[in-house]
């Protein structure tokens, strides 16, 4: 209960920071449109050669599409800005505010900061999965319904620990700041299934990068592809990301000597 109150203060104050720079909102919505209309002018290109891609049809990729921009948005709204404040105070020294404080330390690095206008990409997202139910005909069962939420859920957990395990590494490495944009790179292949991949690059987007995880199998979840034993697989995962971040973190803490050493 703490730990949630905690994270309402600081999501509290993110909110208000957020609103002295309002004219971001509007960069934001700029940003968001010209990333859909670019999507979706892929989208068009790809079916105008052919019917399907990998056995997905044009309304369900539309889905996945939907999924990607949603988790992009929770990724940039309340992740990556946490994880790149964490590698500056591991590189500055300036940790020793969080560690010092009478709250658990990964949970207070991982809720203070919070981008509100990267919601916009949440909103877009929501909207665009909406006109792909429609197309689909709403044929969303209740337990379609609870898998996606529940997969989204555990995209976004999968996706946090990788990030807090990359961002931990700088305790030991000084250079770790390009990792936004090597995941930003990585990220960009979610906007298609991982099954239309080589195997490799499949395995690589499943099991080092979550992105199958985060966007894939949410969209599944949508188009009644998801079965309960994938489900399964990707609870039983989450949980094992969730412990070994944990003793990551904590290994990483280790090797922390602070600013005044």
């Amino acid at each position: 209960m703490n730990g949630l109150r905690l994270a309402w203060s600081y999501l509290r104050i993110g909110i208000l920071n957020e609103f002295q720079y309002r004219a971001n909102l509007y960069i934001q919505i700029l940003q968001t449109f010209i990333a859909l209309a670019v999507g979706l002018i892929g989208l068009q290109l790809v079916f105008d050669q052919t019917t399907q891609l990998g056995g997905w049809s044009r309304t369900e990729l539309l889905a996945v599409m939907g999924v990607y921009i949603l988790m992009g948005g929770v990724i940039r709204a309340a992740i990556q800005p946490n994880m790149e404040r964490l590698m500056d105070d591991i590189r500055n020294g300036t940790l020793d505010f969080a560690l010092t404080k009478p709250a658990d330390a990964q949970l207070l690095v991982s809720v203070r900061e919070f981008r509100l206008w990267q919601t916009v990409d949440v909103l877009t997202g929501a909207i665009v999965i909406g006109v792909a139910l429609a197309q689909l005909g709403w044929s969303l069962s209740a337990l379609s319904a609870l898998g996606f939420l529940s997969a989204l859920v555990m995209g976004a957990a999968l996706t946090y620990c990788f990030w807090l395990m990359i961002t931990t590494t700088a305790f030991w490495f000084i250079r770790v700041n390009d990792i936004a944009n090597l995941f930003e790179g990585l990220y960009a292949a979610g906007r298609w299934p991982v099954d239309i991949y080589p195997l490799w690059l499949r395995t690589g987007l499943t099991f080092l990068v979550p992105v199958a995880f985060a966007v894939t199998i949410p969209a599944s979840a949508l188009t009644g592809r998801l079965t309960f034993l994938t489900w399964l697989g990707a609870l039983g995962l989450t949980v094992l990301f969730l412990v070994v971040s944990r003793l990551f973190w904590r290994r990483g803490l280790k090797n922390y000597s602070g600013a005044s050493a």
